[in-house]
């Protein structure tokens, strides 16, 4: 099999964002949804709309988010939004909080081991194509948070974060959110994101940005400072190969910070989300880093 390329710099600025994303010689086409992370009141490690501005204007995009299914500050359509403009998002950007009102869009996923369909917010139908700009870091229930989590649990509608975090159940309650099988929320996590890819048809560039990397991630508001040193900004067409690029990136760092974050993703048995998801053709596994510096 090919390998997917992966771009890679080292210098973390909003410059470079785009100029990794312009090194992948694709340009997303027709309305654009922007698929970032709004971060939750209090944390601290979130990657803020000033530094995600030239790119997402690059684009000509919509920022695009989904409420969540805890407590919090993201919930509800009402406190989401508020949120929203508290962090500066609205200050730039039009943002879609896609699950507003309205029935889910469903997404479905026939050859779903764990799950056979997706609820994702209902505006997703509204775009042609998207970004997804993701925060890279560990996470206390996937082990690690990258392009694969952002697809899945990032575009799932409230409704839907609670239907694959408890593996199908469609009456979950947060509870049973922390008893399932945990690599059977990691294989739903999988293949929630794969609906998101065969929906837009290719139509997607992923950028993790490694930076700020704590063991929590921008959904914890009371979260960790960064372990580990800042490592760069990756960019591929295959979402697969960007987070392996990024776990590798991690292993095999000599950081004194590297084995804690290590720690929470093999806990969690984070690894398997990326196994999984190269094994029902989402992507590949197989890479190869270009430096763009």
């Amino acid at each position: 099999m090919e390998k997917a390329k992966v771009y890679f710099t080292k210098e973390i600025t909003p410059e470079k964002v785009v100029e990794v994303y312009e090194a992948l010689n694709k340009e997303l086409e027709g309305k654009v949804a922007v698929k970032v992370h709004s971060g939750e009141a209090g944390n601290q490690n979130y990657l803020h709309p000033e530094f995600m501005r030239p790119m997402i204007e690059r684009v000509n995009g919509t920022v695009v988010e989904c409420n969540t299914a805890y407590d919090g500050a993201r919930n509800t359509t009402e406190k989401h939004k508020k949120l929203i403009e508290d962090h500066g998002w609205t200050k730039y950007f039009n943002v879609d909080l896609m699950d507003a009102e309205g029935d889910d869009l469903v997404l479905d996923i026939p050859e779903g081991k764990i799950i056979n369909r997706n609820y994702v917010g209902k505006n997703l139908a509204n775009y042609d194509s998207m970004l997804v700009l993701s925060h890279f870091k560990g996470h206390p229930m996937g082990g690690y948070g990258g392009a694969l989590k952002q697809l899945s649990i990032g575009v799932a509608s409230s409704h839907g974060k609670s239907y694959i975090h408890c593996i199908g159940n469609e009456n979950g309650t947060f509870e049973e959110m922390f008893q399932v099988d945990q690599t059977k929320f990691l294989e739903a996590m999988a293949e929630a994101a794969s609906s998101v890819v065969k929906y837009f048809k290719g139509n997607v560039v992923y950028i993790n940005v490694m930076c700020n990397m704590s063991v929590d991630c921008d959904c914890c508001a009371v979260a960790e400072d960064p372990c580990m040193k800042d490592i760069g900004i990756l960019a591929s067409l295959d979402p697969v190969a960007l987070d392996e690029a990024c776990l590798d990136l991690v292993y095999n760092s000599d950081d004194p910070g590297r084995d804690h974050l290590v720690e929470r993703i093999e806990t969690r048995n984070g690894r398997h989300t990326v196994d999984y998801a190269a094994e029902i053709g989402v992507g590949t596994k197989a890479y190869e880093i270009i430096n763009i510096d």
